[in-house]
């Protein structure tokens, strides 16, 4: 019989946030897949360790995701994982793949989901708390109320544009040098969470706070005007 793969959501950073569904397929399964080559640098990786202590003494499949713009480097690196996670189910193994926040939320699970279950394998997708729920938990605010829209974005994405949707606006990572320049220019106020749920998290309550040298890990909410 094949074995499954789990995609587990592990929460923004704080191991404390993991679900206790998600703790409990971690310590259960064969072998741990990882986004990453190193797993010292692994970010999911860390954070499962600190919720499930026997995570580092199961097997790992050490899955490379490129950092990159170019599509067809990033659909060879997913067919190599795809590969690799579907020779582990073959012999019958489980496998929980490790992923930032929830699975569905610009995960790479989602690509090499499609291609396991593509080669007939069996997927489960387990949701994990988004880091723009923690983001919002650590500023204290509301993301919505009543009827008010909420719009979750790449930080890529045309902020000027963006901008003019009805609503809250989340921006999750990307280019913080323009999207903070749009939100200045559109005259609103923003605020913003950098790497929640760590040690290293810093609470920016207002647009001024914001540093442009913000990292990575950088959750921006725009509030609609009132």
């Amino acid at each position: 019989m094949n074995g499954i793969l789990y995609g587990v959501g592990v929460g923004p950073g704080d191991p404390e946030l993991l679900t206790c569904k998600a703790a409990r397929l971690i310590g259960e399964c064969d072998v741990l897949a990882i986004p990453h080559r190193d797993p010292e640098k692994c970010f999911a990786y860390r954070i499962a360790r600190g919720a499930v202590p026997e995570a580092k003494d199961k097997p790992l499949l050490c899955i490379d995701m490129p950092m990159t713009h170019d599509q067809a480097v990033r659909e060879a690196a997913y067919e190599a994982g795809a590969e690799r996670i579907a020779a582990a189910l073959a012999t019958g193994e489980t496998v929980v793949f490790l992923t930032l926040g929830d699975p569905s939320v610009y995960s790479t699970f989602a690509y090499l989901a499609a291609k396991v279950s593509a080669k007939g394998y069996d997927v489960k997708w387990v949701p994990g708390v988004t880091s723009f729920c923690a983001g919002a938990a650590a500023l204290g605010e509301p993301l919505c109320l009543d009827r008010d829209e909420l719009h979750i974005l790449p930080g890529s994405a045309n902020a000027a544009e963006a901008l003019k949707y009805p609503g809250t606006k989340v921006f999750m990572k990307g280019e913080l040098g323009p999207l903070l320049d749009a939100i200045e220019q559109s005259g609103r106020e923003a605020c913003a969470v950098e790497n929640c749920g760590t040690e290293d998290e810093r609470v920016y309550p207002t647009r001024s706070d914001i540093p442009r040298d913000a990292g990575y890990y950088l959750v921006t909410v725009v509030k609609e005007e009132v």
